[in-house]
């Protein structure tokens, strides 16, 4: 017996979706041009059951047994599987009853399945992609056509110090360091208003003031007709680039010091060095006892001058990174005498309170001076900026029971800020004002004390005293 379906079916040809009309064991009785198309199989020798996924047939028949036997209409994803072609899918199952020879009605079926297949996929690259922003170590920012932020990830987040409610809606603008000219970012905005990417060196300030350099690249987010609905970018960390840079600026500067210095040594050496030989003369002839006084004050002086000149030399000289066994006292003595030169070092008291019985440990004799010079300009520094009438600095070198040196130095300067602290270690980081410190000579002397398997730390009384504290083991 032929059933007979309403002529209007043909309707659905016009329809983008796949529609089918099934009997309750899934038989294909009818389907619009959508179907056969994209399915490209003949559907009066498959049943429909057959082209569903394997893991998915017997859910999608109890769906169709429910939508039958309940009288309703459902919807659902679901999977096809064709040959080798897999194809996603959104079902819509509704009971339809035929009319057979215009009496009997009939159990069937009326299914549109939707192609999702483009839409799944682009679904999934979206999901692959929100992982990968959210967990790659770059700041990312997606701005919209006028540059408002709409999206930023965590790394952007973590990166600025801004929270997310910070920045949304935001323009970019609200952390430029404004350190760069007008036409940098004209020639930005006309860039990628037509299209283009550009990539360029940034500096941008976090919400506490820091510096923040990037190298950011903007690729225009184009929709289906190549136009410009928006701007994608990502951000590339250069700050350890610009602390190799300036730490090499600042080797440079050192290396002029010591060419410096040693020019110095040799000009002068010479006319006091014939100074000093004439006063000795001069010491041998006189019986006045007030002329020798004076002259054994001369030569002192002398030597004192010539003195300054040798550390001065031997202080700016490349290290020969050379472990040799050295005398700690003698080098914080040295480190003294080196500061006292300086005009920041003008009135203030230094107290050294050695212990005699510390012994010679395998060290760099010239990258210890060097982190105990450090330490002690800093030092003068706080002094002077406090300026307090009592100016004092007290260098101690001792033994505790753990069998380990302990060299502390103290100054009751202007102290350091509680939140500071954390901080003074780190690279570039330095509390004073623009242009008076670079903030590497604490980071430095931390990785000095490191490598020789010591410990430094600071205590602070913020406006009375800072205490610096070095530990070295003594080894076997």
């Amino acid at each position: 017996m032929t059933k007979r379906f309403p002529v209007d079916f043909e309707f659905f040809d016009f329809f983008e979706g796949m529609c089918f009309i099934i009997s309750e064991n899934g038989k294909i009785l009818r389907s619009n041009k959508a179907g056969i198309e994209k399915l490209s199989i003949n559907l009066n020798k498959i049943n429909f059951f057959e082209i569903i996924e394997d893991s998915e047939r017997d859910l999608v028949k109890n769906w169709v047994n429910t939508s039958l036997n309940e009288q309703k209409s459902l919807d659902f994803p679901s999977k096809f599987n064709i040959g080798n072609k897999e194809m996603f899918v959104d079902l819509f199952l509704s009971p339809y009853k035929s009319i057979e020879n215009g009496i009997s009605p009939g159990n069937n079926c009326f299914i549109i399945a939707r192609d999702v297949t483009l839409k799944k996929t682009q679904e999934e690259d979206l999901q692959r992609f929100f992982y990968v922003a959210e967990n790659t170590v770059n700041p990312l920012q997606i701005t919209d056509t006028d540059g408002n932020m709409i999206y930023v990830n965590p790394a952007f987040l973590r990166e600025s110090g801004y929270t997310k409610e910070e920045l949304i809606g935001k323009n970019p603008s609200i952390f430029g360091s404004k350190k760069l000219k007008k036409k940098f970012w004209a020639d930005m905005w006309a860039t990628i208003k037509s299209g283009n990417v550009w990539i360029g060196d940034i500096e941008n300030k976090k919400k506490n003031g820091e510096p923040f350099h990037t190298q950011l690249l903007i690729s225009p987010i184009l929709d289906g007709e190549q136009k410009v609905t928006g701007y994608f970018g990502v951000h590339r960390d250069l700050s350890e680039i610009k602390t190799m840079e300036k730490q090499l600026i600042h080797t440079q500067k050192m290396e002029s010091i010591g060419t410096l210095a040693a020019g110095i040594a040799h000009e002068v050496g010479n006319p006091l060095a014939s100074i000093s030989a004439l006063v000795q003369v001069a010491q041998r002839f006189t019986t006045d006892d007030l002329v020798k006084e004076k002259l054994e004050l001369v030569k002192n002086q002398v030597n004192r001058i010539s003195k300054i000149i040798r550390d001065l030399v031997d202080f700016s000289r490349p290290s020969n990174f050379e472990l040799q066994l050295t005398d700690i006292n003698k080098n914080l003595t040295e480190a003294v005498e080196i500061t006292k030169v300086g005009v920041k070092a003008k009135d203030i008291t230094y107290e050294l309170k050695l212990n005699k019985n510390i012994p010679l440990l395998p060290l760099v004799a010239d990258q210890i001076q060097q982190v105990f010079v450090n330490i002690l300009l800093n030092a003068a520094d706080a002094i002077l900026e406090s300026q307090k009438k009592e100016k004092r600095i007290l260098v101690k070198s001792d033994l505790n029971k753990s069998n380990e040196v302990i060299i502390t130095f103290f100054d009751n300067g202007t102290g350091i800020a509680d939140e500071n602290i954390p901080k003074i270690f780190e690279p570039f980081f330095t509390s004073k004002k623009e242009g008076k410190g670079t903030g590497l000579g604490l980071w430095v002397s931390y990785g000095i004390i490191n490598s020789f398997q010591g410990d430094i730390e600071v205590s602070s009384v913020y406006g009375q005293s800072t205490t610096f504290t070095i530990i070295f083991p003594i080894q076997n």
